[in-house]
């Protein structure tokens, strides 16, 4: 599987690339923000992204709404330390599937992923 991490922090990127890895996903290509991600998610075709919304350049929102205009089926999760509920709510609406709040553990974000994948591949199926 191939994940797109977007995230403005190497920190948080090596972060979230350990508990990838540790789940198994090793193929991952990281942008440091939504205009990165835009220029690389058509030649590496993502099956998963991971976004924070709190980025320079172009924020995680702005990359989410702009990405969805062409790709609806593409499981994205959020990863931000927003954690206000209208601020979930916005990012649904925007077309995320998932929403983890910053600082979380690695089992949180491994069962996110888990719930996205098989909501996804439901629907798909469906």
């Amino acid at each position: 599987m191939k994940i797109l991490l977007i995230d403005d922090s190497k920190t948080m990127r090596n972060i979230q690339r350990s508990v990838l890895a540790q789940l198994g996903h090793t193929t991952v290509e990281e942008a440091c923000d939504g205009q990165d991600a835009l220029s690389k998610v058509g030649a590496y075709k993502p099956d998963l992204i991971l976004v924070d919304w709190n980025m320079p350049n172009m924020d995680g929102l702005t990359f989410v709404k702009t990405f969805r205009q062409t790709n609806k089926t593409t499981p994205m999760i959020m990863v931000t330390t927003e954690a206000e509920k209208a601020r979930v709510i916005e990012a649904i609406k925007a077309g995320v599937n998932n929403y983890v709040v910053k600082p979380f553990t690695p089992d949180l974000l491994s069962q996110r992923i888990n719930e996205t994948l098989a909501k996804c591949q439901s629907a798909q199926a469906a």
